[in-house]
Formats: structure tokens, sequence, C-alpha cells
């Protein structure tokens, strides 16, 4: 079982950074894969960015590819999403998710049925 916290969320200017944490409990954390999503207010929850257990694979969504990065520390048991360049387009509430068993391919890391835990979510508000 795995618990997620995320934190970092927050009110920035457009152009400007964010880093979203997220924490993980459970000693399986290093064998999980990771993945983080958006959702706004009346829209379906969206694929932002995964990686692999190990690290060596990542994916982005077209939206946000060249502007956020997406990384893990296994030994602090820690996930990051690091959001540069941001725009109002990006402000969503921002969820981690861990799946134990998807393969590390875009076509089953970008599907939120894939992911087995959820974090609670952090608000990112990018205004204008």
């Amino acid at each position: 079982q795995v618990q997620l916290v995320e934190s970092g969320g927050g009110l920035v200017q457009a152009g400007g950074s964010l880093r979203l944490s997220c924490a993980a409990s459970g000693r399986a954390f290093s064998t999980y894969a990771m993945g983080w999503f958006r959702q706004a207010p009346g829209k379906e929850r969206e694929f932002v960015a995964a990686i692999s257990w190990s690290g060596g694979t990542t994916y982005y969504s077209d939206s946000v590819k060249g502007r956020f990065i997406i990384s893990r520390d296994n030994a602090k048991n820690t996930a990051y999403l690091q959001m540069n360049s941001l725009k109002p387009e990006d402000t969503a509430v921002y969820y981690c998710a861990a799946d134990r068993r998807t393969l590390p391919v875009y076509s089953s890391m970008s599907r939120p049925g894939e992911y087995d835990y959820w974090g609670q979510g952090t608000q990112v508000t990018v205004s204008s």
C-alpha cells in the first residue's frame, strides 16, 4: 500500500516557476511508476507527466513538454514536478499517482485508469 501527499502548489504570475513534491509512504515506492495529472474546474483529469520506477523513462503531455520536468528520489520516497514558464492555462489542481504494474510506455503511463494510488491534490494558480 502507498499513501501520497502533494505539496508545493500556490499562486504564481505567468512566466514564473513552481516545484511540486509528492511524498510517498510504503517500502515499495521504488518499484512504482509515478505520474502527475491535473484537473481544472469543469474539465476532465488530464495527463501531465510520468516517470518509470527507475527514473530511466519519462513522458510529457504536448502542452507541458519543454516547460515541466518530472523526477524522483527513491531514497527520499519522493517524486517532483518542476514547472517553468507557467501559463494561465496551467491553472488546475495537480495530483500525483502511483502504479505498481504499469508498463513503462506512454500508452499506459498517460492513462489515469492505470494508476493504483492517488494523492489529495494541490492547487496551482497562474495569474496573467
